[in-house]
């Protein structure tokens, strides 16, 4: 099965049911994995400084440490199983075939009479408009990769779960939630983003994370090309892989550099100031070796983070030679820059984030008994 083991970084594993392999099984929560459904991540505290975002997007179960603090998955629609089949039996579920809806099972929308009632009555919203429902966790995600959100609710952040507030009208929700559908959909990384990952690439993208020869000449794989030996990673104790410091030059952008991004910025609403905040005034160049790097990858790509994890460090870490046991394939080196394009175009939300969650924050449903959180 596809398998989130850290944000970016999906990969293939084998499911068995015993207790323990590595961890508990979890049947209740792998019985909600279904192509209609989608989980929201978060966790109850943080257990790093340098949280970065709290939240995670996946389609998939991920694994228990996808984030620091350890991933508490949240289902947007829960699969309900009847308790007596046709037969008067109780309907089993099958590790082997959790994908498929049974004969005695419905989808519902996983929210709480509470929220239920708020789409009703606050924004006109019912249980039936599935659309609606998916909303009100697309706004979660939304307002929490926020980077003013995160700003101002530091200190809280660190120590429970993670409050959002809610629009009061329907239009603020329907608005947050094409933001939030915006960030999940760069999160998942098995469906391609048309002019980021796929299509005519965006301008100010271009440049970034490109792979690139010391020489300035062509790299060949056969000859150990893409080897990944600058330092990311070793063995610890255990087994553990620990991260190293590799190798990574910060330099300024070139002039080619800063003139697509003067041409991306037509088509993002967004000043050249803006997006210069929004990337980093600098860049690096980040190397796998002596003879290969990724070129311009911006300061603030580089540096992003996810539930504790610095997403693009994190990757590389598993992938030195010596743990990995190969070369990088083409294909996983291309993916490296398509991962720097994408949490780019995360950053370059975030003019647009911050502002609905101002607006958000200046008129929130009031909820009962509560301060307008959820």
């Amino acid at each position: 099965m596809r398998y989130p083991f850290k944000p970016f970084d999906v990969r293939w594993c084998y499911l068995e049911n015993l207790r323990p392999l590595f961890s508990e099984p979890s049947p209740q929560l792998l019985a909600q994995r279904q192509s209609a459904n989608a989980f929201l991540l978060t966790r109850d505290t943080a257990d790093k400084a340098d949280e970065g975002a709290p939240f995670f997007f996946a389609r998939h179960v991920c694994d228990y440490d996808c984030i620091s603090g350890h991933a508490r998955h949240f289902p947007v629609q829960l699969k309900v199983v009847a308790n007596v089949g046709a037969d008067g039996e109780k309907p089993s579920q099958s590790f082997l075939d959790l994908e498929a809806t049974s004969a005695g099972s419905q989808l519902r929308p996983n929210l709480s009479p509470a929220a239920l009632a708020y789409l009703r009555h606050a924004v006109g919203g019912h249980e039936s408009q599935t659309g609606t429902n998916e909303a009100l966790w697309h706004h979660v995600l939304a307002v929490g990769v926020c980077y003013a959100y995160l700003v101002e609710n530091a200190g809280v952040l660190q120590q429970d779960w993670p409050r959002i507030p809610l629009p009061a009208t329907r239009d603020a929700l329907l608005a947050s939630a094409e933001l939030g559908r915006q960030v999940a959909a760069l999160l998942d990384v098995e469906e391609s983003v048309d002019a980021v990952s796929s299509g005519a690439i965006r301008h100010e993208l271009r440049p970034l994370g490109v792979l690139a020869a010391v020489s300035g000449g062509q790299l060949d794989p056969a000859a150990g090309d893409l080897a990944l030996t600058a330092g990311w990673g070793h063995a610890g104790k255990g087994g553990v892989t620990m991260p190293g410091r590799g190798r990574v030059v910060e330099r300024s952008y070139s002039d080619d550099e800063l003139a697509a991004f003067r041409e991306g910025i037509a088509d993002l609403d967004l000043s050249y100031e803006q997006l210069m905040a929004c990337l980093g005034g600098t860049c690096y160049d980040v190397h796998l070796n002596d003879v290969a790097y990724w070129r311009c990858v911006p300061a603030r790509v580089w540096t992003y983070t996810i539930g504790g994890y610095q997403v693009m460090k994190k990757w590389l870490s598993y992938r030195e030679r010596p743990l990995l046991g190969r070369d990088l394939k083409p294909d996983e080196a291309r993916y490296v820059t398509e991962m720097t394009r994408r949490i780019a175009a995360l950053l370059l939300l975030e003019p647009a984030l911050d502002e609905n969650y101002e607006r958000v924050k200046t008129d929130t449903y009031a909820w009962p008994g509560g301060d307008g959180r959820v």
